[in-house]
């Protein structure tokens, strides 16, 4: 009964994840960083992102949230890469890190909310050195 207890929060887990849903945007300095997250159904978060730099093509990613037997899971979906899943640890509330240490870079993702924003996050060791990448995403009011 524990168990069944159990593998429903982690089935239902993105659900407490309802409050990165939405449209965002990040601008500094002539790049726009925009991720869209729909909200959870069916035990899956997908969300899409864009990076645009001035004079450079367009970057987009893919991204789930979903309840895998490792725990929930953040995959990454890059051009021209596999799939990369981040294993969520514990956060406090209102966050959700994902990490993969065996990856490249980075090997943590984190989203929490900050106030009325998205805070988003990627961090790892590059070169043996300690890599991050910051955003505070705005909402993006879509026309219905």
């Amino acid at each position: 009964m524990i168990f069944a207890m159990l593998a429903a929060a982690v089935i239902a887990a993105p659900a407490d994840l309802s409050w990165m849903t939405g449209a965002w945007t990040h601008e500094k300095d002539g790049v726009v960083t925009r991720e869209t997250w729909l909200s959870p159904l069916g035990g899956t978060m997908s969300g899409a992102g864009q990076t645009n730099r001035p004079g450079k093509p367009a970057r987009s990613e893919f991204m789930t949230i979903t309840a895998t037997p490792a725990g929930l899971t953040f995959t990454a979906y890059v051009d021209g890469q596999p799939p990369t899943p981040f294993v969520a640890i514990p956060s406090d509330p209102g966050s959700a890190v994902f990490e993969n240490r065996a990856h490249d870079f980075p090997q943590r993702v984190m989203y929490r909310r900050c106030g009325a924003d998205l805070c988003a996050g990627i961090e790892g060791v590059v070169g043996g050195k300690p890599r991050a990448e910051h955003w505070t995403y705005t909402r993006v009011s879509v026309p219905e």
